[in-house]
């Protein structure tokens, strides 16, 4: 359903001639219907960068976006609006991504009007009141603002605007960050329901692993712009291969402080290195324990090593 092959995204730098930010090079994956994958990495990895480029918020610099075997990548406005609808977006903070001066009839409403499938709210309303109920809302909301509700029922809200173009594909970017631990399980329940029911398919962003291994069926890892691991998910998480992924995993909060204190000793040192001049060969190779001089001249291919497990590290026999 989803098909995005050797994606490049890179940002010119002001003030810099012929320099760039390099957000997003050479990202390969593909999800099937009604499937979902996780992508996980630390904060300025490329994971937004990777879904507002699908989305076609920003003009990718080379690569294949194909949503159900339609290529996007380099589409005209034009040629896209008849293929919005298909894949839609759930943002971090439900706060900053309704408007307050909107009603939820008029926030919900604005994607049909703009999409030419109703031409008011008042027309809009039976289809406004199902996707309500879908989320867990009800009519009763559809004249209030977004400030008069609660994170979780803003989510809700945010997931009732991306659902009601009825898309094949959802991107949720950090959709759970912002929430309280309790209301985050109840959002990520809803979203399953409706993946359930509609068959939809989902690229999950987060960077709290936990909650990524409940939702995904597939998860990929990213470091500076770079896929460095993907697979099934309970295969990531009972045997991580690439060093930056086995470092994520043991940085993940425990409950136990023996556990806890072991896990910090072995989390992964040093700072992410410049996007705008990363280093050569493995890009990782600055803050990995296992690196040999392999690994500052050439760049590991991402390659499977078995089960569809890919991986890309030169210490992977």
């Amino acid at each position: 359903m989803l098909e995005v092959e050797g994606l490049v995204k890179h940002f010119p730098v002001s003030g810099k001639r012929g320099s760039v930010v390099h957000a997003v090079d050479d990202v390969s994956f593909s999800v099937g219907a009604g499937k979902t994958l996780g992508l996980v990495g630390e904060s300025g990895c490329g994971k937004s960068t990777v879904a507002r480029t699908i989305i076609r918020m920003y003009e990718p610099t080379a690569g294949s976006i194909r949503i159900d075997g339609i290529e996007i990548a380099h589409m005209k406005e034009r040629q896209l609006r008849p293929i919005r609808p298909k894949i839609q977006m759930i943002f971090q903070d439900p706060a900053s991504s309704l408007n307050d001066r909107m009603t939820i009839g008029e926030v919900l409403a604005e994607p049909l009007i703009a999409q030419r499938i109703v031409r008011s709210v008042r027309e809009g309303r039976e289809l406004i009141t199902d996707i309500l109920e879908a989320v867990g809302l009800s009519a009763q909301h559809i004249g209030r603002y977004p400030h008069e509700f609660s994170g979780g029922q803003r989510q809700r809200i945010g997931i009732a605007r991306a659902l009601i173009l009825n898309p094949q594909v959802i991107i949720a970017d950090e959709a759970i960050s912002a929430l309280d631990v309790s209301v985050q399980a109840q959002v990520i329940n809803l979203l399953r329901d409706i993946q359930e029911q509609h068959e939809i398919t989902y690229l999950f962003i987060a960077h709290d692993l936990a909650m990524v291994r409940h939702v995904s069926d597939q998860v990929g890892v990213m470091y500076l712009g770079q896929l460095v691991e993907l697979s099934e998910s309970e295969e990531i998480y009972q045997n991580p291969l690439h060093p930056y992924t086995q470092g994520l995993l043991r940085a993940v909060p425990a409950a136990d402080p023996f556990t806890k204190r072991a896990r910090t000793e072995a989390s992964i040192d040093g700072d992410i290195p410049s996007p705008i001049e990363p280093p050569s060969g493995c890009r990782f190779r600055t803050r990995c324990p296992l690196a040999q001089e392999v690994c500052a001249a050439v760049v590991p291919e991402m390659r499977d090593v078995g089960g569809g497990h890919r991986v890309a590290c030169h210490m992977v026999a």
